[in-house]
């Protein structure tokens, strides 16, 4: 199995850390009987980033290990303890990458040292009980649980960040070249796909210095899938320039400075992009004598194409300070063009989706009711569903919200099944709108005093009663001042009312004697 040394795509899944739990505790202690909800909270997950370094020119790292997850954050304990957070992953990419998502959509280009880029959020940690008290719930009897962290596959593409892109056939003297201008020093050989990789060399002409990349492999055919050259021309993309290196002492059959010219630009042309760039002709290899009679021979027809062109060598070092030059204005002239733009964080901002403005949206799907929304889905994530005081206060936060107003609205009926997500992670509820499940009506843990009478009234029922049995009272002196033999009249308990409620107790007829 070959090892690869330059890998310029990959394909990388990552996950960001998980929150930790809240933890539901109270705080003991000798002396004090209600010392309270003293659950701490639960830390946050760790972030993934991706920043670039200086010093890395390749994704081999990425290659070997697809798989990076950040830290998960601790969970909270007692005594008002929060968890740790959990530590951030930073993953360390070269100048020049392209983060693409799983639909190829492009979600970031970092290009400038120190760059970077949050790809993956950590979820956030759980609430204690200690954080979850309020007026009307003092003791709750449960905490939240932390959040996962976003997981998502992304594509990292390399495109080398050169000033001027070198192109030709195999064999054209690409490599020889840079190694000439620069002090690079990639592989050379007298035989075709010598060169496996992008080569990049540093070129100084006067007061302008540049970076040189060449495409290896390109040839006819390579929008089909033919060489190695079509792979690699996305690391021409931002160059400023590119330079057509002809080889001008092949002996293959077929093969002439204009031919190879046009099969060139008929490639480029296929991949696109590189219209708008301006184009130099380096007629190689001019210290072969049959070499430099027909770059001679070439040259009138590749300048009435308005292309500016040069004879060189690169063992001889002929025409090489001219082309440097040439390359160098061309460079000079785009910086110049181009505002310097300071290093700046990049932030991602998702796209709108629809609903815009509304905090959760329903739909109803082969008669279940699909409820959507960034609250209500993180809601039930952070719900541990084995406390029925947790699903209760679930309850009361979707109520508060209106979901259960919206779903009358929409015709939803008692039984039908509620879905709130639409993942593997969905949790599915029957609709029974009469259940008050409300975390603040539950009594102490254990206990539910939906099961018990309620005799608790507000002061506005007791002032009601008051008054109702004040009247009684009155009622009740005047008949008796009427009849000192008057009894209050006997309720039935099953009707709740008299058997005359039109004949008044002191005039109630009385039954004769001897008739029942």
């Amino acid at each position: 199995m070959v090892i690869p040394s330059f890998v310029d795509q990959v394909t990388l899944h990552i996950s960001a850390g998980s929150g930790g739990n809240g933890i539901a505790s109270v705080h003991r202690e000798k002396f004090k009987p209600l010392g309270g909800p003293d659950g701490g909270n639960g830390g946050h997950g760790g972030d993934v980033i991706l920043r670039v370094a200086a010093d890395v020119t390749t994704l081999i790292d990425f290659h070997h290990e697809p798989h990076r997850i950040g830290g998960s954050g601790g969970h909270g304990s007692g005594n008002n303890r929060s968890g740790s957070n959990g530590e951030s992953l930073t993953l360390r990419v070269p100048d020049g990458t392209v983060v693409r998502s799983e639909t190829g959509e492009v979600l970031a280009d970092l290009t400038g040292p120190g760059t970077e880029i949050v790809i993956a959020a950590g979820g956030r940690g759980g609430l204690g009980n200690a954080a979850l008290a309020s007026s009307k719930r003092k003791a709750p009897g449960f905490a939240l649980k932390g959040e996962p962290g976003e997981e998502l596959t992304i594509t990292l593409e390399l495109k080398v960040v050169a000033d001027i892109g070198l192109v030709g056939f195999p064999s054209a003297g690409k490599s020889s070249l840079i190694a000439a201008l620069s002090r690079a020093r990639p592989k050379i050989a007298d035989y075709p796909f010598t060169t496996l990789v992008p080569n990049l060399g540093v070129v100084t002409a006067g007061e302008t210095t540049f970076t040189v990349a060449d495409v290896p492999g390109l040839i006819e055919g390579a929008s089909e899938g033919k060489g190695l050259g079509h792979d690699f021309l996305r690391h021409v993309e931002r160059c400023a320039a590119l330079v057509h290196v002809i080889d001008c002492a092949t002996v293959e059959p077929g093969r002439d400075p204009l031919t190879d010219l046009d099969i060139i630009e008929k490639e480029l042309a296929t991949y696109g992009g590189l219209e708008d760039r301006p184009r130099l002709v380096a007629l190689n290899k001019t210290d072969v004598p049959d070499a430099k009679e027909i770059a001679s021979f070439v040259r009138p027809d590749l300048e009435a194409r308005g292309l500016e062109v040069f004879d060189v060598s690169a063992a001889s070092h002929a025409g090489l300070r001219e082309l440097s030059f040439a390359m160098a204005r061309i460079v000079s002239a785009k910086r110049a063009a181009t505002p310097t733009a300071e290093v700046t964080r990049i932030v991602l901002r998702p796209k709108a989706e629809s609903g815009v403005g509304e905090e959760f949206t329903i739909e109803q799907v082969n008669k279940q009711w699909i409820v959507r929304g960034e609250k209500p889905i993180r809601w039930v994530r952070q719900t541990d569903f084995t406390n029925d005081e947790a699903i209760g206060f679930l309850a009361d936060r979707l109520n508060r919200l209106g979901v259960e107003e919206k779903l009358f609205a929409l015709g939803a009926r008692a039984g039908d099944d509620i879905i709130i997500g639409d993942d593997a992670n969905a949790v599915m509820f029957d609709f029974d709108p009469q259940n008050q499940a409300g975390a603040e009506i539950l009594g102490r843990r254990g206990e539910d005093i939906r099961l018990d009478d309620n005799t608790r009234r507000t002061s506005k029922e007791r002032r009601e009663d008051l008054a109702a049995a004040r009247a009684f009272e009155a009622g009740a002196r005047d008949a008796r001042a009427k009849d000192p033999n008057w009894v209050p009249p006997a309720i039935d308990e099953e009707d709740d009312s008299t058997e005359d409620e039109n004949v008044p107790p002191s005039e109630t007829p009385e039954t004769p004697e001897g008739k029942d």
